[in-house]
């Protein structure tokens, strides 16, 4: 008899091979055979967002739609009070991305701060608070996204609290900014 949590499928035991073999042909039957153009198309996106493929193409699979845009944090920016000029190597990266540039600056740093640090952003906003509630959480994303669709914005983040922001915004992804930056 199943129990809760099972999808009704035969059982794993007895000749494993055999039907693991069987869940993998299902599996593979499922998934889509994109055409070679299709394919093409996608990598020279990626490329264009300053993505590699496999990140793009996890967006795209879990999402279903394109990104249009980057939510970055100030600490991804590495915008500082002490030093209010980002990275070379970041801001050339920044300036390559073909889509939205949004920003989030976190205090004490104020948006102008941000984005007198980088004027190819095309927008910052205050961050939400270290310790600030879901809701509260939401509310800022939200408002700094504008009218933009936020399950096609990544954030690009580089503290942990920053991940809670992805799903309080209930954005696409969420990217460690030395992956993307790096």
């Amino acid at each position: 008899m199943s129990g809760i949590g099972h999808n009704g499928g035969p059982s794993l035991e007895g000749r494993v091979s055999w039907r693991r073999h069987c869940w993998s042909l299902a599996r593979d039957a499922l998934l889509p055979t994109l055409p070679i153009e299709v394919v093409r198309l996608r990598v020279k996106r990626a490329e264009a967002l300053g993505l590699d493929y496999r990140t793009y193409a996890g967006v795209r699979a879990a999402t279903g739609h394109d990104v249009v845009a980057f939510l970055f944090s100030s600490n991804a920016l590495r915008v500082s009070v002490v030093r209010p000029a980002m990275p070379e190597a970041r801001a050339l990266k920044l300036a390559e991305v073909q889509g939205g540039r949004l920003a989030l600056a976190v205090a004490p740093l104020t948006p102008g701060m941000v984005a007198a640090a980088n004027p190819v952003l095309d927008g910052v906003s205050p961050a939400p608070y270290a310790l600030a509630g879901f809701g509260e959480m939401r509310e800022r994303v939200r408002a700094a996204l504008g009218k933009l669709p936020s399950d096609q914005v990544i954030l690009v983040g580089d503290v942990g609290l920053e991940r809670d922001w992805c799903a309080a915004g209930r954005l696409a992804a969420y990217l460690p900014a030395e992956r993307y930056f790096g």
